[in-house]
């Protein structure tokens, strides 16, 4: 096999009830996910790594393989997207199946696309990268950002208080999308951002974390616009 889809769905979820099958515009947010790996053409097979029977149908239905029933071990609040991966990767070896590539698409990213898993993976592969996934640029400079300590403010980083913003470094952060990544290289203890990792800016209209009922309302209100 060369390549393998992973989207990570355990049925436990404390902010969003059933948040990896919950009603997204109308079908289920995890189908979403399904669906353009299936389209991209890029996979051996797309499978769903969950705990849930219920996840199980309605991934079965998407058109999804699960192929057994993720450990407890890997269904807990601590469990890792490492962890899920390896998972995976040491079951399909344990039945002769060597799978060069993976890609961990996770379940709540209606806005990953066909086209968008093609152009990180030919980025994966062209420099040969343990691992490789959609970037958005912060819109602000973060050497301007602040925390909170005992009641006051304070600058994250006074040294650049009078620095210029169009001399500060362009800093991007992790779209929370799906990740091409070497199994081998995680099976040798590396994490999926490693320095041997590389990322395709997105524009932040097409990213969107969902951990709350707001995320979600926002999500839903992109997808409409960006699809009118």
């Amino acid at each position: 096999m060369k390549n393998l889809a992973i989207i990570p769905a355990r049925g436990g979820s404390k902010r969003i009830k059933n948040k990896n099958i919950k009603s997204f515009l109308g079908k289920p947010i995890i189908e979403y996910s399904i669906e353009a790996a299936l389209s991209s053409n890029l996979f051996d097979e797309v499978m769903v790594s969950t705990d849930s029977s219920k996840i199980k149908d309605i991934s079965k239905i998407a058109g999804a393989k699960v192929p057994f029933i993720r450990s407890k071990e890997n269904s807990n609040d601590y469990a890792t997207l490492t962890d899920v991966i390896i998972e995976v990767y040491n079951d399909y070896i344990s039945k002769g199946i060597e799978i060069h590539s993976i890609c961990c698409i996770l379940p709540t990213a209606p806005f990953v696309s066909d086209k968008l898993l093609r152009e990180v993976y030919n980025e994966f592969l062209s420099k040969n990268l343990d691992s490789c996934f959609p970037i958005v640029k912060y819109n602000y400079p973060i050497e301007r950002s602040f925390i909170q300590s005992e009641g006051k403010l304070k600058l994250s980083f006074p040294k650049h208080l009078k620095s210029r913003s169009q001399d500060l470094p362009t800093r991007f952060h992790d779209a929370g999308m799906f990740y091409w990544v070497n199994p081998n290289s995680l099976l040798k203890g590396a994490q999926i951002f490693n320095s041997n990792c590389n990322g395709i800016e997105i524009d932040e209209m097409i990213a969107q974390d969902i951990d709350n009922i707001d995320d979600w309302r926002k999500a839903e209100i992109k997808f409409k616009l960006l699809n009118a």
